[in-house]
């Protein structure tokens, strides 16, 4: 029986054609065939023959984007793919907390390692590590992130240091092999071992891989907050350092980061917020999601039980999951709550890092809202051709970014492996379609700057290597087609691959106990990683009919129509008055209906105190964009006097500029640090006047603040992604960060990078300068030039003509020598005042050598 249902498309169906009778042969086989058709067409289904195409394509793509890093990029940490060179930390524009992932430590090649393996490039991987253990240095006098250091070179390190060990037991290759990538790991996971030196375990956020933390010439450890992601992201790679080294310490600090995190809970609701002091444990921004700044928090507790086999952190997963499913998912929607009044939502838009979510439910086996989520996220990347850094609840564009972030591809990957399901192979063919056909350039593939204008960045982030192409190349290959079992490996958040059989090969930590946690006896996935083949056998239609209700989610593919008319029957008295004014009185207006209106009457009932209610919805399109009012920066002070003019975007919190008869008027100075995220170094000059800050690393809302308390009178954001302009990017309002606003008082404007870097090179020539911030209709200038024309004349008297006698009434006189040229056009307004100052003063003093021309009345 269990064959027979294992069998699709034609062959089922002419199964099922067999059992008819004769006579009805002919007319069956229509309507069968028909049937099969239509079913064959749902189903999707991808020949072998197909897979393979996608296959070679995957590694092709990979070819051009790995080449292109060696050749034009290597040994620096990045490529830049518009401008086909490195990225060298300290040699291109300072991107502010962007950069803090770049250590000079050839960062890509390091994160490319085991995808290499993934992709049978068994002879690029061994050359790839001959050139990591040759060239790289992991003692640079250079700040990094704690966070990202870890999970991409620590990560690349170990995955790549399990890979060679795998191949050189093998007896195949890698012979020379000595466990350099291990130790190197072990170098680097000492020089993060600074960062946990705080009385709470939590760690800092930034480290100097030479100088630690608190060492003077660290140029770190000012930091007092930390993001949750970031301090519950290092389970993985430092138990299992410590596992394959023998040295337990790095696991030790890893548990107790998480454990801080776990005792600072919110107990009613059990969830955590996004940044927390890494001082004290309490809790700076009290926002809870799965998107950014908290994610890999939920995905290392379930993946730590999975590599370890702590039921520890099974347990802390479960209670935080329950809680997300309780207040955060509203399918298809994962929403930011207050994590102490979880009801209430805090921003209405999502970022695209969520999208790694549906993916961990598959993991933990919860495959209904999987497939929910990640159809509206599809749906989303149909509408936008990819997904946004972040967009509305109605799935509109509010960052328009795209980074080539893997989490989406991830996803999509882990539910075709528990459903097998082709329709998300044809998910992932699309991926694959949209990355040549909008990201990819001559030398690799270039992030978006935004997905409605399809412009490029100068950016391809290690992560595209090291994430998307495994996950890509995985979903459209067989077990034959890959050199290692990926069933006996885990994924971390980068993807680096971890065997499984770690927590058999040392013993865990001692003294990581935690309170019991209830969990309920109704959750069939509480305890269990339950086989799909058993939850959901062979049914095709399964997720399916899960996606049909999200089908046309944002609108795409099908016509609007309204939406039809529903009726609801309520209960009255039979006066009919006191409830109907009780519900007037909540705002909900009620009105019988006539039966001669309601169309068909024969199916009116008529039961006596009953109102029939006709609820109509309403629904009207929501404009493609936000109307934002364009505002400006206008430099004032000399040599610019106004006419250099730099377009800026408003904000939707602080002063409203548009109030401002006249503006804001200051001088500028630029913050330290840059991106003001925390405390203000030079508060003392910054008192009085207008702050610069870099665009990054925290909310907007969380910059005005600081900025705020240092004493600033305004703010302009420039933003950190290289050559973005008003020209080519559309205006966008700026957001708070979900908590009141009310609090922040300051006029702030945003300008793109191109626009930025003149004002900040005009500081830096002139030292002093002077803005106005206003809006753009109301700019220093533009009326005056608007309502103020004169057509002037002048012509050069005869000599002779003007003798006898001058014109009554004042006159603006004119005297040229005879080698002078008349209004000769200097280009600066400075000029033409000094000169026609010089020129007054000559009538003045010649007017008997030289006849003046005349105009009367001027």
């Amino acid at each position: 029986m269990q064959g027979y249902m294992r069998t699709t498309g034609n062959k089922q169906c002419w199964e099922s054609l067999s059992a008819s009778t004769t006579g009805m042969m002919w007319k069956t086989l229509l309507v069968v065939s028909l049937f099969c058709w239509g079913k064959c067409q749902d189903s999707q289904n991808m020949t072998p023959e197909e897979k393979g195409v996608i296959r070679d394509q995957i590694v092709e793509m990979f070819d051009h984007a790995y080449g292109s890093y060696m050749k034009y990029a290597y040994p620096a940490d990045e490529l830049m793919p518009l401008s086909c060179r490195g990225r060298v930390r300290g040699q291109e524009p300072n991107r502010g907390d962007i950069d803090d992932s770049l250590g000079k430590f050839s960062l890509t090649l390091i994160d490319t390692l085991d995808t290499l393996v993934v992709l049978n490039k068994l002879d690029e991987f061994e050359e790839a590590v001959k050139k990591a253990v040759s060239d790289v240095r992991l003692d640079n006098d250079v700040v990094v992130s704690v966070f990202e250091t870890n999970i991409r070179v620590l990560g690349g390190l170990l995955g790549g240091h399990v890979m060679a060990d795998l191949l050189r037991q093998r007896g195949e290759r890698m012979q020379w092999y000595r466990d350099e990538l291990l130790h190197m790991a072990k170098e680097l996971g000492h020089r993060l071992l600074p960062a946990f030196n705080t009385t709470s375990g939590l760690p800092y956020p930034k480290v100097n891989l030479r100088y630690g933390v608190l060492n003077p010439l660290s140029r770190t450890g000012t930091e007092s907050d930390t993001c949750t992601a970031c301090a519950g992201t290092m389970i993985l790679e430092f138990a299992a350092l410590s596992r394959l080294s023998g040295n337990s310490v790095f696991e030790e600090h890893a548990r107790k980061a998480l454990d801080v995190l776990w005792e600072r809970r919110q107990r009613g609701s059990d969830l955590v917020g996004t940044v927390i002091n890494i001082h004290n444990g309490e809790w700076v921004r009290r926002d809870s999601g799965v998107g950014a700044g908290i994610d890999s928090y939920y995905e290392y507790l379930m993946k730590a039980y999975i590599l370890l086999g702590d039921n520890v952190f099974l347990d802390r997963f479960n209670v935080h999951y329950s809680a997300i499913m309780k207040y955060i998912s509203q399918p298809p929607l994962l929403l930011n709550v207050h994590m102490h009044n979880p009801t209430v939502s805090v921003r209405s838009w999502m970022d695209s890092l969520l999208a790694f979510f549906p993916g961990l439910q598959v993991l933990r086996g919860d495959l209904k809202p999987a497939i929910e989520t990640h159809e509206m996220l599809y749906q989303v990347t149909k509408q936008h051709k990819f997904l946004p850094e972040a967009f509305t609840t109605e799935f509109r564009v509010h960052w328009g970014q795209h980074l080539l972030r893997p989490e989406f591809a991830e996803s999509t990957y882990y539910l075709y492996k528990a459903t097998g399901d082709p329709y998300y192979l044809r998910v992932g063919q699309s991926i694959v379609e949209k990355l040549n056909a909008y990201a990819r350039v001559p030398c690799g593939f270039a992030a978006v700057q935004d997905v409605r204008t399809g412009t490029h960045e100068d950016r391809m982030d290690s992560f595209f290597l090291a994430e998307m192409f495994k996950y890509l190349y995985l979903m459209f290959s067989e077990k034959s087609h890959l050199p290692i079992d990926m069933d006996g490996y885990i994924f971390t958040t980068e993807a680096h691959l971890l065997p499984i059989s770690l927590s058999t090969t040392q013993p865990p930590c001692p003294g990581n106990d935690t309170e019991t946690v209830r969990i309920s006896q109704e959750d069939l996935f509480t305890h269990s990683c339950p086989s799909t083949d058993t939850l959901f056998p062979n049914n095709p239609s399964f997720a399916k009919t899960i996606r049909d209700g999200y089908k046309y989610l944002t609108g795409v593919g099908r016509a609007f129509h309204p939406l039809p008319i529903r009726e609801i029957e309520l209960p009255l008295h039979d006066n009919g008055m006191e409830p109907v004014e009780f519900f007037k009185s909540m705002g909900i207006s009620l009105t019988p209906l006539n039966e001669a209106n309601m169309g068909d009457t024969g199916r009116l009932k008529e039961h006596k105190g009953v109102y029939r209610v006709k609820l109509v919805a309403e629904l009207s399109q929501a404009p493609e964009e936000e109307v934002v009012v364009p505002h400006v920066v206008q430099l004032i002070s000399p040599p610019f006097l106004g006419r250099t003019v730099l377009t800026a975007g408003p904000a939707k919190f602080g002063m409203d500029l548009t109030k401002q008869e006249h503006g804001v008027k200051g001088s500028i100075v630029k913050a330290s640090p840059y991106t003001a995220c925390g405390p203000i170094d030079n508060a003392a000059g910054l008192k009085g006047h207008i702050a610069l800050a870099l665009r990054g690393d925290c909310m907007f809302a969380a910059k005005a603040r600081w900025l705020q308390k240092a004493g600033a009178i305004g703010v302009i954001f420039i933003d950190h992604r290289e050559g973005s302009n008003s020209e080519e990017t559309p205006l966008f309002q700026m957001v708070g960060d979900g908590d009141s606003t009310e609090d922040i008082t300051l006029p702030l404007v945003f300008l793109f990078s191109r626009e930025g870097a003149v004002l900040t090179a005009a500081l830096e020539k002139h030292h002093n300068v002077d803005v106005l911030l206003l809006p753009k209709e109301r700019q220093l200038g533009r009326d005056k030039m608007e309502r103020v024309s004169m057509n002037l004349k002048f012509r050069l008297a005869e000599e002779g003509e003007m003798e006898g006698g001058a014109a009554s009434g004042p006159t603006l006189e004119f005297v040229l020598e005879n080698d002078e040229v008349l209004l000769k056009d200097e280009g600066e307004e400075e000029l033409r005042e000094k000169q026609q100052s010089e020129q007054q003063q000559s009538c003045t003093e010649e007017s008997d050598r030289t006849q003046p021309s005349q105009i009367p009345g001027s």
